[in-house]
Order: structure tokens, then C-alpha cells, then sequence
């Protein structure tokens, strides 16, 4: 670790993890879901505002599926991974900014709003993920890996605490009142994202092969790169299984992520109790995914992941029977003591599979799978909660995508990384 701290591409690589966790935290799965339910979209029936936000999710996840592999490619042949990474996160930066202007009642604005800010998060995470290839030798990814999501799970929990803070005593902060507070966090993530990307601008090089086409060119050559790797799929057999595992698997940790505040208003518990309860699993978060990190460099990141799928699925189970605020407390425990692990590990596995100079194109493919996976969760949870009317049942029918995932991880084959063909 000491190594990696005195890296200055790897640490400010690993900084952006820091810049758009803001969004994951204090947006994404914190305040965005209580104020769309109490502020925006209040006037709705509790399953069907549940409906708007899982829907406004899977609009984001539609449209980044849509361009993803694409865009990657295109990026590997003109070597535009950090355009492409810059160009996404000013949107989601705007976006997220544009939240403070936003009526009370206005839930369709608001929505797609979140939606677009949502595109520019992932979307940047495309390249940002790709990179990890120019910043870090193989036998250094899963620690790597680990110190970016630590680093995120930190950053994230450091600006969260101060906007919660402020949503508790406004009038400490010099605000009007608690609805005030969230609107100017919405202010405060943009300003932390874009200020802690600058790192990534000024130290971390892209690399590869550079066409010596420009404009369309470029763009047609991607899109014949693009053609040729689905051609030859069957040469990548194993990465298409991981990835096929990984669809299913991270579609229920993200789906627990973007939906475990509305699940906990749907239950009666209080908005208080959700908000300390995210800030607990961003702070255990640190450590414990540092702690993957060594996992994966000394037992191996497949015994990590399995670890980290068979806590996920206990997790969801639990998850149906709690009734008050300390068991959601210690679900936030046990969620933060695993999530970083299963997201690092899977990134830094997936690169150890992929050709070397088409890094942008597969993270393409890679976060296409993630993000198409996220259009089935959200809505798996608002469906089943709306058909049942059952909060309860709705979140347990997650447990299926964990479950799956990792019978399919179990079929990826065991064999040296080389091994990748038929």
C-alpha cells in the first residue's frame, strides 16, 4: 500500500473514485430518494412513487446500454478515454447542480433530471474503469482496485456527513430550513465532483495504439472495431460468462444500493435513522474494502467475490424479516463490509481478461452488462412491490439475481487468465 500512496498516477487516478462517490452517496442513495418521495413526487401513493424511481433509474441504465460498447471503442482507436471520461462527468456534474432549481411537486423534471446526471455517472465510469489498465501492473489491479472504491466509500462519506449535518441544523449553517439544506447538497456534489477530477486531467495518460484518422474516421474505425470483437465473441468464452455472471450479480448490489432508503421509508422507519445507517455502511466501507483488496492479492479475488455474494445473499434475506431502526443499522454494517469488495474485485478480475488494447471497448461491454442489469432490479422491486403490495417481498425477490450470478461465476473457468478461447 505504501508503494501505491507514493504512485501519483495511481493516487490521482484513484482520486475520481473520491470526486463522483459524492453522487453515489449523498444523491444516488441518499437524499435523492427521500426528497423525490417527500418533496417531488409527495402527492403519489407510496408504491407508485417507488415506480417513478425505479423507472428514472432504468431510463439512465436503457440509455447508457445504448452507447456504451460503442463509445468505448471508439475511445480505444483515438485514444479518447479521458475525453470521453470528462465529457460524461461535466454531464453528470450539471445535472446534479441543476437539482437546486427544481420545484417542489415537479417529479418529472426532477426525474429525468436525476436520470441525465445518472448517464454522466456511469457513463464516465466506463473510462475512468478502462484506465485502470494504463495506471496499474496486473499483479497490483486488485489492490488498486480496492484503494479507489476505499477511497470513494471514504470521500463519499466525509461530504455526505457534512450535508446531513446540515439538513439536522440549518439554521447552523446559516440556511432557511432542511429542504434548503438538501438542494444546496445537491450544489455541494457537483462542486466536490468536479473539483477532485482535476487529479485525473492533469496526471493520469491515456495509451495505446493512436489512429491517424481523425473526426468520422475515428468513429468508423470504433465502430468496425465494435463489429469485429462481436464477430469473434466466441474467442472471448470466458469473459462472456464472467460477464454474464456479473450481469446478474451486480444488478442486485447496485438495485440494494439505489433502493435501500426507499425501502426503509416504505417501512415506517425514519428518515434520521436511514440517513446514519448510510453513513455507517460508507465509513465501514473504507476498511473493508481495503481489506478485499488483500484478499484478492493473497487468496484470490474469486474466493473474495465468492465471500462477498454468499454475505449479499444472507443480506436480502435479513433484509425481509427487520422491523426496527438497529437492525437496518446492522444491515448497513454488513452491506458496507462487502459492497466495495464485490465492486473492486469484479473490476480488477475483468481486466486481467481483456485484450490489452481494446481496455475501452470491453469496460464498454463491461459496463453495459452492469448498467443493462440495473433496467431489471429497480424494476423487479417496484413490480413485485406493486403486484403484492409488499415493500417486503419486493426486496427479497433480489436475492434471485445474487443466487444466479454466482452459479454462473462458478462456471467461469478456473484456469490461468490466458486461457480465454475455446
Amino acid at each position: 500500500m505504501r508503494t501505491i500512496l507514493k504512485n501519483k498516477t495511481i493516487v490521482s487516478w484513484a482520486l475520481y473514485d473520491w470526486a463522483n462517490s459524492a453522487f453515489a452517496t449523498t444523491v444516488m442513495a441518499g437524499f435523492f430518494p427521500i426528497f423525490f418521495k417527500q418533496y417531488w413526487d409527495q402527492s403519489a401513493d407510496s408504491t407508485v412513487s417507488t415506480f417513478h424511481l425505479g423507472f428514472g433509474n432504468s431510463v439512465a441504465s436503457i440509455c447508457l446500454v445504448l452507447i456504451a460498447p460503442l463509445l468505448g471503442a471508439i475511445a480505444d482507436r483515438g485514444m479518447l478515454r479521458k475525453h470521453f471520461l470528462l465529457t460524461f462527468a461535466s454531464l453528470g456534474v450539471l445535472c446534479t447542480a441543476s437539482l437546486f432549481w427544481i420545484g417542489q411537486g415537479m417529479w418529472l423534471p426532477a426525474i429525468l433530471c436525476y436520470s441525465a446526471a445518472l448517464v454522466g455517472f456511469m457513463g464516465a465510469n466506463i473510462f475512468y474503469d478502462a484506465l485502470i489498465v494504463n495506471v496499474a501492473d496486473p499483479e497490483k489491479r486488485d489492490l488498486v482496485s480496492s484503494f479507489g472504491y476505499a477511497l470513494g466509500y471514504l470521500g463519499g462519506g466525509l461530504l455526505f456527513s457534512l450535508n446531513v449535518a446540515m439538513t439536522i441544523a440549518p439554521d447552523f449553517f446559516g440556511i432557511d430550513n432542511a429542504a434548503q439544506a438538501v438542494r444546496i447538497s445537491f450544489l455541494s456534489v457537483a462542486v466536490w465532483w468536479a473539483i477532485f477530477s482535476i487529479p485525473l486531467i492533469l496526471y493520469v495518460k491515456d495509451s495505446g495504439p493512436v489512429s491517424t484518422h481523425k473526426g468520422v474516421s475515428v468513429f468508423r474505425e470504433g465502430f468496425d472495431q465494435l463489429l469485429s470483437t462481436i464477430r469473434h465473441l466466441r474467442q472471448y468464452r470466458k469473459t462472456m460468462i464472467f460477464l454474464l455472471a456479473y450481469w446478474f450479480y451486480i444488478d442486485g448490489v447496485d438495485t440494494i444500493v439505489r433502493m435501500a432508503v426507499d425501502y426503509g421509508l416504505s417501512l415506517g422507519l425514519a428518515q434520521n435513522d436511514l440517513i446514519i445507517a448510510l453513513l455507517i455502511s460508507q465509513f465501514v466501507g473504507f476498511p473493508a474494502t481495503l481489506g478485499f483488496g488483500y484478499i484478492g492479492q493473497h487468496l484470490g479475488n474469486r474466493i473474495g467475490l465468492y465471500i462477498g455474494l454468499f454475505c449479499y445473499i444472507l443480506i436480502t434475506v435479513w433484509a425481509f424479516f427487520i422491523t426496527q431502526a438497529w437492525e437496518f443499522y446492522a444491515l448497513a454494517v454488513a452491506v458496507g463490509l462487502v459492497q466495495g469488495g464485490v465492486q473492486s474485485l469484479s473490476r480488477s478480475y475483468y481486466a486481467s481478461l481483456i485484450p490489452a488494447d481494446r481496455q475501452g471497448e470491453f469496460f464498454g461491454f463491461y459496463n453495459m452488462m452492469g448498467k443493462s442489469a440495473a433496467i431489471l432490479g429497480p424494476l423487479i422491486v417496484g413490480g413485485v412491490s406493486v403486484l403484492t403490495q409488499s415493500h417486503r417481498i419486493g426486496m427479497l425477490s433480489v436475492i434471485i439475481l445474487f443466487v444466479i450470478g454466482g452459479v454462473l461465476f462458478y462456471l467461469v473457468n478456473n484456469k490461468h487468465e490466458s486461457d480465454n478461447k475455446l
